[in-house]
């Protein structure tokens, strides 16, 4: 898994301003230092400088474990994404001369896709002669309309 561009930041000998506004690894506001300097507590700490808020002036740079760092942003991209439900279509056929047992079946199956917050599809197959009786299917889509309308 990659990490978006989004998330990558300019690290130690990468910054390339000559002052940079300075938070230690305590979360300590050090003000606005040479880079040199805040390199040099950086690596006396071994820890990384990292360019926090780029379009800052100047740029915001915070002493951290960039290994850390990007481990806990992804260990929460990777809890964000696990919450998000993903919606899905469900796909429901019918024929003009589907049969109200079955038509109920379908019917029943549909409300539960909707309940459980999926899409549904409905689609209607003509196979040969059926095609000369359009209306009968227009009915029937206008029924399982009427039949959902209270779901969604």
């Amino acid at each position: 898994m990659t990490i978006s561009n989004q998330y990558e930041h300019r690290i130690n000998e990468k910054i390339s301003v000559k002052e940079v506004r300075l938070i230690t690894a305590d979360g300590e506001q050090k003000g606005i230092v040479p880079l040199d300097e805040a390199l040099e507590l950086a690596y006396t700490d071994s820890l990384d400088l990292v360019e926090v808020s780029p379009t800052a002036k100047p740029p915001v740079c915070r002493i951290m474990n960039y290994g850390k760092f990007r481990y806990e942003q992804r260990k929460k991209a990777d809890e964000a994404k696990k919450k998000q439900k993903q919606v899905q279509v469900k796909e429901i056929k019918f024929r003009p001369a589907t049969d109200e047992g079955d038509y109920q079946v379908k019917l029943r199956n549909l409300i539960r896709f909707l309940k459980d917050g999926d899409k549904g599809k409905v689609t209607l197959r003509f196979r040969g002669r059926e095609m000369a009786h359009q209306d009968l299917g227009m009915d029937l889509l206008l029924r399982v309309e009427q039949d959902l309308k209270e779901y969604g």
